[in-house]
This record gives structure tokens, sequence and C-alpha cells, in this order.
């Protein structure tokens, strides 16, 4: 069976490395806010370009916390619009109801699957604060139109960049685009840790500064609480892991666009529509390889019995979920065809020559 990611053969590739670290901070007798937080969270900033990076627990809490930084700061409140992507995973919808704002959806590009840029501008209202926008499957989305929506109305921008770390638009790397950005290092992830982990990155010395406040039960001073805070922290375990592994992340993403280069360029079944390759290669990174058939259950069935993992990223489109029962009868046609004919095939930077071949020859005799 080819896996759909070998999170195993990944972390062992840095064994050596990451073994020495763990049994480092093992021996420490420190074991959070310590000297392996504060070396990859200044790596990770020098790496995104970004004048700070704040370590928390999660993806999701990376959002939270920017959101609720935005509240304290005065410039957001309770009841106000972010417009975020129909067709995202369901925690940058989260992030936003979490907080008392309201999530506003826009539908996706069908080529890119990224936040359609040209119809965010008829959905602001008053009310609208921010634009959350999601570098999904690895692919930037990013506009200097988009910027100057959000001059224009005042808006900021925040990217969920939980599946994009590395790549780049106009030079300048996911991350670090808009007014701050929320990371996951999920295992799964490009940079994965050994369990939940998360970022926040910015250049906004006011929003830093009340983000780690927030994720530290809002204080930056022992026992002194300024806000009613959460305890949503990484741990020097993660840390440490990811510090080690942010050395090896460019190179590991570039094995990925080999990979969808070949698949791009070598299935050639006409039921298969296959993801778009940006024209410039470095706005991808390839955290997922999506493709989309009419016949995706059957495709997803031939792959299994052929020993090949797919995965559906994602099979219900967040106005479908119980969760929000209060969009069950909304309409989003292009999200809805996303949904329910996308499949992941297997894409990892441990992949052998065999494993990729097998999966266009697989692929091609559906």
């Amino acid at each position: 069976m080819i896996k759909f990611l070998d999170l195993q053969k990944i972390n062992l590739a840095y064994q050596q490395e990451i073994e020495t670290k763990l049994l480092e901070v093992f021996r420490s007798g420190w074991y959070l806010m310590g000297n392996e937080l504060n070396n990859f969270e200044e790596n990770l900033s020098k790496y995104i370009g970004a004048k700070h990076a704040i370590g928390v627990a999660n993806g999701l809490d990376a959002l939270r916390l920017i959101l609720r930084a935005y509240i304290e700061l005065g410039i957001m409140k309770q009841g106000d619009e972010i417009i975020v992507p129909s067709n995202t995973y369901i925690a940058s919808i989260l992030a936003i109801s979490d907080n008392n704002l309201v999530p506003i959806l826009v539908e996706p590009e069908i080529n890119t699957y990224n936040i359609n840029i040209s119809k965010i501008e008829e959905k602001i209202t008053p009310k609208t604060k921010a634009i959350l926008i999601v570098h999904l499957q690895g692919r930037v989305v990013f506009s200097n139109q988009l910027k100057e929506i959000a001059k224009k109305h005042n808006l900021k921008i925040i990217e969920d960049n939980a599946q994009a770390i590395g790549a780049e638009w106009d030079g300048i790397k996911s991350g670090n685009l808009g007014d701050a950005a929320g990371f996951s290092f999920y295992p799964g992830k490009n940079l994965g840790a050994l369990g939940d982990a998360g970022a926040v990155t910015t250049n906004d010395d006011e929003l830093a500064k009340a983000i780690r406040a927030l994720a530290n039960y809002g204080s930056n001073k022992k026992y002194v609480n300024i806000y009613k805070g959460l305890n949503s922290r990484l741990d020097e375990i993660q840390a440490a892991v990811l510090d080690v592994k942010l050395k090896y992340i460019d190179n590991e993403n570039t094995i990925r666009r080999e990979i969808a280069k070949k698949f791009i360029s070598e299935i050639t079944n006409p039921s298969i529509i296959l993801p778009e390759n940006p024209t410039n290669e470095k706005e991808h990174v390839w955290h997922v390889f999506v493709i989309r058939s009419e016949k995706r259950d059957e495709l997803q069935a031939y792959l299994t019995e052929n020993g090949i993992q797919t995965i559906i990223h994602y099979p219900i489109p967040p106005h479908h979920q119980e969760a929000y029962k209060e969009w069950n009868t909304l309409s989003f046609p292009i999200s809805e065809k996303i949904h329910e004919e996308v499949l992941s095939l297997p894409i990892s930077p441990v992949m052998t020559e065999d494993e990729i071949s097998k999966i266009i020859s697989v692929v091609n005799k559906f």
C-alpha cells in the first residue's frame, strides 16, 4: 500500500538530530517558555521575513488569537464581519465565530480553489473589518487588487497559512503578505510537529504584544493579568523538533514541486481534472495534490483496490455542516462542486520514483 503520507519515514529522515534535541530538552528540566521556543520563534521569523513569530498550541488558536487581539486592541468588536472563503477547512471559520465575529463566505475560483478576489468587494459592508485569506492546498492567494481592496475599505488582511509555509508571492513569503498570519504545524503539514503546534507571524508590535499575553492567560508578567486570556503555548519539545525540521523545509518543498510537475505532465486520463501549476512555481508548495473527478468515489475505491491510499479534503463544505445550521439552505455552487469532486493523491518528500510512477499508471488506467 502506498500510504497517503508516510509520517514515520518523513520524521526518521532527521532521526539523529531530532532524538538529540529531544534528549537535550528532557534533560534540561525546562519544558515550557524556554530556549527552544525562543530559538524556533527567532528562526521562523527570519525565515518568513516577519518581525514577530509567536509559538502557540495549534493552528486554530493562532487564528483565534489574532482576531481576539484585534478585539482587545479596539480594532474589531463583536458582531463585526470577516470575509473568508466558502470552501476552506472549518478551522478558518471557527476562529471567526469563536470570537463572536461574523464569517462572510465568498466563493473560490474553480481553477485554483482559492478565494475569488474579484468577488470580495461585493460582500463588504460597513461592518467588515478583515479579509481572512486561506492559502489552500499550499498555493498562495494574493494580488495587488486584494491589497487595494483592503486599503480602500480599511480592512486587515489575515492569512491562514496552515498549508503553505515556504510559498512566495512576488518574492515575499506567505505569512508575511498581510497584517498577521496563523500557522499550523499539525504532524501532516509540510512543516509538521510530533503533535499539535502552531504560530502567529506579524510585523505589528502592538498586535504581537497582545497575542503573547493572550496566549499566556492574558499575562505578560507573572500573576499580572491584563486580559481574560487563554492557555495556548508551544511547548519546548515541539519547538525543538520544528526548529530541526525548519532547516529542511525549502528542500522538501522543492521535491514536492518536482512530483507535482511529473503528475501534471504524465497523468493524461481525460476524466480527471488536474490542479493548475502556477506560472511562478514558488507560489505553490503542494501541501496536497488535489485532482477532481465526477466519479470521485469510484476513483477512490479503484485506487484503494490498487494499493494507493487517498484522502478527500474536504467532503462537506462548511455551509452544509451541522455546526453552522443557519447556513444549511445557502447555495455556494462552486464550493459544492469542489467538495463533491476533489480527491487528494499521495505527495511527500519521501516518495520513491516507483511509487510516483505507480500512481500515474493506476490513475491513467481508471
